[in-house]
């Protein structure tokens, strides 16, 4: 009979272990439902930011990303605890596997986002979490993306006085945090989040994309008008552009160096004679300066990698989005049609027209 009730407690013991140890194998199943992939083009980054109930939560929301797990990365010990992590000292980050599909999201695209909800020069704290588990950190498994690393964090030390904290090495070990960890914000809506969900959900542009040819490689491409516009700050006649009335689904990019700028959703019909939008893509692509000629006072756009010039913005656009009227020459774009834009290298932006009629 003792040994019975022994053996009973042995196997009662071992079935409460195995329910709440560390998974060791997960199903992937896209985070983003909409995302159809191939393995062949699965890749993984692990990103320490903080709390990692947030940062899962906001990679999670980042197009491209398949699937995010919660962990412990590069710390002293195997097979650590939350427990280990607060009052043993395991050396151990908390830290989030971000798997995504390097053909919608590429991994300087996802250092973006993710520097978007870290402070980058502050040191075993972020939010309100303090201790070294809270570091920030970049951990990678595949040595040839240590080069697109490191270039980034270079041009990201240049918009800080003090030097960035972020440890950027490759990943010694990760484990999966406890059950009850993983997809924490989705289980408890309410639950303690550090950061901004909503700027997973801002379109990022990679300035890596694109970039300004030579002034011959430009007069060679473009024709006089649009040489004389971009380059030269001239105005097409009002009502002469193909674009003004064009209600065609797609981007409008940069004629000189393709970088998007304005979509399609955005452009409305503004009795101006030029096209014009009401907001571009992202504020970091579109330029504004203070534009004094010709008598009057202006704020003149231009665009961020070819500093194209493109035309103005004004208050005086459509109330229920803003108010801003982008007032553009026709001549400094490039249209790119919705079903083009896999084969002209804009996959990446696709997700901006689903649904779009």
């Amino acid at each position: 009979m003792k040994n019975t009730i022994f053996i009973l407690i042995i196997a009662s013991a071992f079935l409460i272990f195995v329910a709440c140890s560390k998974s060791i194998e997960r199903e992937v199943v896209p985070v983003n439902k909409e995302i159809q992939y191939e393995e062949t083009d699965l890749k993984e980054i692990y990103l320490a930011g903080g709390c990692f109930w947030g940062v899962e939560a906001y990679m999670a929301r980042v197009y491209g990303v398949v699937d995010t797990i919660s962990g412990y990365a590069n710390g002293d010990t195997e097979n650590p605890s939350y427990e280990d992590l607060i009052y043993n000292h395991s050396g151990h980050a908390e830290t989030v596997k971000v798997l995504y599909d390097s053909t919608k999201v590429d991994l300087e695209t996802l250092l973006i986002y993710y520097f978007k909800v870290i402070d980058p020069i502050s040191v075993d704290q972020q939010g309100n979490d303090i201790g070294n588990q809270y570091r920030t950190g970049i951990y990678y498994v595949d040595g040839s993306e240590r080069e697109i690393i490191d270039n980034f964090m270079e041009k990201e030390q240049l918009k800080y006085n003090e030097s960035i904290a972020v440890e950027v090495e490759p990943l010694e070990q990760f484990y999966f945090a406890e059950d009850y960890h993983q997809d924490y914000l989705d289980k408890n809506p309410n639950g303690y989040c550090h950061i901004n969900l909503d700027l997973a959900y801002e379109t990022v542009i990679p300035e890596n994309k694109y970039a300004k040819p030579s002034d011959e490689e430009i007069k060679n491409k473009l024709t006089e008008l649009q040489y004389k516009v971009t380059q030269n700050k001239a105005t097409e006649r009002a009502f002469s552009s193909e674009y003004y009335l064009s209600e065609n689904i797609g981007l409008y990019v940069d004629v000189v160096t393709g970088e998007p700028l304005f979509t399609s959703m955005a452009k409305y019909e503004s009795g101006s004679g030029w096209p014009s939008f009401t907001n571009p893509i992202s504020d970091e692509v579109v330029l504004e300066y203070k534009d004094n000629t010709l008598g009057m006072e202006r704020v003149e756009v231009r665009s961020r990698i070819g500093d194209t010039h493109l035309g103005h913005v004004f208050e005086d656009g459509p109330k229920e989005t803003g108010g801003l009227r982008y007032c553009i020459n026709g001549a400094s774009l490039e249209f790119i049609p919705r079903e083009n834009l896999s084969e002209k290298g804009y996959a990446y932006l696709e997700y901006l027209f689903e649904g779009v009629e």
